[in-house]
C-alpha cells in the first residue's frame, strides 16, 4: 500500500513543510500496489543472531588507553602475554598507550557456513582517545549459549579522527568506533528450526488481523488450502517434510503477491525531534483554533551597596529583579472539513505555527473529537 507521508523538522518552517507535502502527495497518488510476499513476513526459525567479544586493538599511535585508570586492559595484556608463554609480574607497572580494550559485536545471518566470512564492528569501552591505525588482535566471538560461533581479527577502518593541542581540541564523527569489514571468520553455524516440523510459520512485519486474512487467503488461493491463521502476527503453513523440498517451497510461497490491510490513521509525533508525520488517512472536522502565546521574561540586575566613607558599613550585592509577562494577540482560523492530507496541510500552514506548536494543536483538535486519527508519540 503506497503511503502518503508529510514530515516537519523543527528547524523547517510551515510552508515549507506544505510544499514538500504537495510533492509526497504527487508521487504517491495512484492506486494500491500489492507487496510480494518476503516483503511482509519473516519465516520463523530463519533469523540472525548477535555475537559479542572482548579484545585487545594494538598499535596504536599513542591515543589508546590510560591504563593507571583502566585496569581492565592491563589484566588482559597480562592474559593474553600468559596464554602466549610469557609470565609478567602482577607487580609490573604497565601503561602501554598503544594499547586499547574493546568491545568486538557481530551480526550472524542466517544460514551462513563454517569459513565464511562477516563484518566487524569495534568499539573502545576504556578512555582510549581513537582506534586509528590499531589491529585487533584474535577475538573470540560467542553468542547468548556462551559457545564460539566465530573469531575476529584485522585492521580497524575508523571514519572518525581527533586532533587536539594545549589548548584546544577537534573530534569528526566517532574516533571510538570502527569497522572491520569481512573481520570475521565463522566456527560454527547457527541452526535454523525452519526445516522441523509439519508446518513453517510466517511471523508478519505488519501485525494486523487484516493482513493475517489477506495473507492467508492469497496463500490458499495460490497454492491450495495449506495455510492457517494462528492468530493476527502468525500463520502456519503446511510444507514438506524433506528439507530439501522446503528450499523451493518457501521461495515460491514468499513470491506471492498479497494486497496489505490499509493501516490505521495515525498521526506520529517525535517528541525529542519535533517530527510531525500525517498517514494518508488522518481527517480533521470542523474546528476553530485559536494560536496565540504568552511570554514571560524575568532580568535579574544585581546592583552593589557601597557605605559612607569611615561608617561601619559593609559591601553588600542588593538583588533587582524585572519581571514583565506579554501575551499575543491570538490568531483564530477556522479549520473546514479536511478528507485529505493536502487539505490538513493547508489549514495548519494558515496559523503560521511551529512544529512545536503544531504537537500542541493536533493534540488539542484529538481531545476535542475534530481530529480522527490516532496519536502516537515516539
Amino acid at each position: 500500500m503506497a503511503r502518503r507521508l508529510v514530515q516537519l523538522s523543527r528547524y523547517a518552517p510551515v510552508a515549507l513543510w506544505l510544499a514538500a507535502a504537495g510533492l509526497a502527495l504527487g508521487v504517491a497518488a495512484g492506486a494500491a500496489c500489492a507487496d510480494r510476499l518476503k516483503e511482509m513476513v519473516q519465516v520463523e526459525g530463519a533469523r540472525d543472531n548477535q555475537l559479542i567479544g572482548y579484545g585487545l586493538v594494538g598499535g596504536l599511535p599513542g591515543t589508546g588507553d590510560q591504563t593507571t585508570q583502566v585496569p581492565y586492559t592491563v589484566q588482559a595484556i597480562q592474559n593474553m602475554m600468559r596464554q602466549m608463554g610469557l609470565t609478567l609480574s602482577p607487580q609490573a607497572f604497565l601503561q602501554p598507550t598503544a594499547v586499547a580494550a574493546v568491545m568486538v559485536t557481530v551480526d550472524l545471518p542466517a544460514f551462513m557456513q563454517i569459513g565464511q566470512r562477516i563484518n566487524v564492528t569495534v568499539s573502545a569501552m576504556g578512555n582510549a582517545k581513537s582506534l586509528r591505525g590499531g589491529v585487533l588482535l584474535m577475538t573470540e566471538l560467542r553468542g547468548a549459549d556462551g559457545q564460539v560461533y566465530a573469531i575476529a581479527q584485522g585492521s580497524l577502518l575508523v571514519s572518525g579522527f581527533e586532533a587536539s593541542g594545549q589548548a584546544a581540541s577537534t573530534t569528526v564523527n566517532i574516533p571510538t568506533v570502527a569497522q572491520i569489514p569481512g573481520g570475521a571468520t565463522i566456527e560454527r553455524t547457527a541452526k535454523s528450526s525452519y526445516a522441523t516440523g509439519e508446518s513453517i510459520l510466517l511471523d508478519l512485519d505488519q501485525r494486523s488481523f487484516g493482513n493475517a486474512a489477506r495473507i492467508t487467503d492469497a496463500i490458499n488461493a495460490r497454492m491450495g488450502p495449506i495455510a492457517q491463521a494462528v492468530g493476527p502476527a502468525q500463520i502456519a503453513v503446511h510444507a514438506p517434510l524433506a528439507p530439501a523440498g522446503r528450499v523451493g517451497f518457501i521461495a515460491q510461497l514468499l513470491d506471492i503477491e498479497v494486497a496489505p490491510d490499509r493501516p490505521p490513521a495515525e498521526v506520529v509525533i517525535d517528541a525529542q525531534s519535533g517530527t510531525v508525520v500525517l498517514g494518508q488517512d488522518v481527517q480533521i472536522g470542523p474546528a476553530a483554533v485559536a494560536y496565540g502565546s504568552l511570554a514571560v521574561t524575568v532580568n535579574e540586575t544585581p546592583q552593589v551597596s557601597q557605605p559612607e566613607p569611615f561608617s561601619n558599613g559593609r559591601t553588600r550585592t542588593v538583588p533587582r529583579t524585572q519581571a514583565k509577562a506579554e501575551e499575543k494577540t491570538a490568531k483564530i482560523i477556522e479549520l473546514r472539513n479536511a478528507p485529505r492530507v493536502s487539505d490538513i496541510v493547508r489549514n495548519l500552514n494558515a496559523i503560521g505555527a511551529t512544529s512545536s506548536d503544531l504537537i500542541a494543536i493536533l493534540q488539542a483538535l484529538k481531545e476535542s473529537g475534530s481530529l480522527h486519527a490516532r496519536i502516537k508519540v515516539i
